[in-house]
């Protein structure tokens, strides 16, 4: 079993959209929804998630803001049995996308965390590697994560951090490591590559699944104060961390995701299109 843990703030309709495409995702993995209704200032969002909840997802309810991380803790200690996936309220998954980042970590060996593909997840972006992307003209999350379901079917590489908008966390590695990091990182930012340094400083390795896709768009719940809490939570985790900042810097240096980019981008391509690839391919042998 699996615990899909969704902290809410802001943002009705972004959070309407992920736990609607959650909710209606056909995946055949064992999984429990907990969403964690953050004292949200939104009254309109906390009313739509206390009508919605009943018989679908299980909602706990803070009276006061505890912070992203409190909430995610809290989420990861209701079932201490469980592997968890930490999902941000911005997202959009399609189906079948939790059985094959479930699939990944089985695979993998020590696999203490697992991301997908997103359009906006730094290492781990899609199409421009590192960088912020809108979904690309004429297409969605659905038809991106199939073309990466297609294109890179059972395969994975290694990546130095887990990116927090989709975090596949294994039971043992938690139990192994510990919870994030409330008093150092309470407000989000940076908690995740904490975790995941400490993680891997115990053994635990760290994967991209790279044939799924999560749309993320990303700084819903923190407005305009998301720079000085990004700069606060880097400087923490270079001072605990020096060896983080070169590790990134080297695997941008190599991206190794490249070839399961062109692979998605390819199967993207009009069926007509591959066909002619594949015939020219087999033409040349």
């Amino acid at each position: 079993m699996i615990d899909v843990i969704i902290p809410a703030y802001r943002g009705l309709a972004e959070t309407r959209r992920c736990l609607e495409s959650v909710l209606a995702a056909r995946v055949r993995a064992p999984h429990e929804i907990l969403v964690v209704d953050d004292a949200s200032p939104e009254p309109a969002l906390s009313a739509w998630l206390r009508e919605t909840a009943p018989g679908r997802f299980t909602l706990l309810v803070h009276d006061r803001n505890r912070g992203f991380v409190a909430s995610v803790n809290e989420g990861m200690r209701a079932h201490p049995d469980r592997d968890v996936v930490l999902l941000n309220s911005d997202t959009e998954v399609a189906p079948g996308w939790l059985d094959r980042i479930a699939a990944c970590a089985a695979r993998e060996a020590r696999a203490g965390t697992v991301t997908p593909f997103s359009n906006n997840a730094t290492i781990c972006s899609y199409p421009r590697f590192a960088q912020s992307n809108p979904l690309p003209e004429g297409t969605t999350t659905a038809r991106l994560d199939a073309a990466f379901a297609r294109a890179n079917a059972g395969r994975a590489v290694e990546i130095p951090t887990a990116v927090g908008f989709c975090m596949f966390i294994s039971r043992r590695c938690l139990d192994e490591v510990g919870p994030f990091d409330e008093e150092a990182f309470g407000r989000g930012y940076g908690e995740e590559v904490d975790f995941c340094m400490r993680a891997s400083r115990a053994g635990w390795r760290h994967w991209l699944a790279a044939d799924t896709f999560v749309f993320h768009q990303g700084e819903v719940s923190f407005g305009g104060g998301a720079q000085e809490i990004r700069n606060r939570a880097q400087a923490i985790v270079d001072e605990r961390f020096p060896e983080f900042q070169p590790r990134v810097r080297e695997f941008i240096a190599a991206d190794p995701p490249r070839a399961f980019r062109e692979r998605a981008t390819a199967a993207r391509a009009p069926l007509g299109a591959r066909l002619a690839a594949a015939l020219g391919s087999w033409w040349r042998r």
